[in-house]
């Protein structure tokens, strides 16, 4: 039988913990990214031209948009 059981091994309640908080961590990291990107484009305007010239599928739509700043 295998005799060398541990509850504090990577595979036990100490993996569980790293793993949880390598996720947290990433969760917090990317959580304030996304808020920074939001603050940063929440002065972005910007301005469509030629409304109706803009199709459903097509590539050129982008060069509808004009940044207003």
């Amino acid at each position: 039988m295998n005799e060398n059981r541990s509850v504090f091994a990577l595979d036990g309640v100490t993996g569980m913990l790293i793993a949880t908080v390598l996720l947290l961590s990433i969760l917090v990291f990317l959580t304030i990214q996304a808020l920074g990107v939001q603050n940063a484009q929440a002065s972005n305007y910007y301005d469509i031209k030629d409304e109706s010239s803009i199709r459903m599928n097509s590539v050129d739509n982008a060069k509808h948009v004009i940044d207003v700043k």
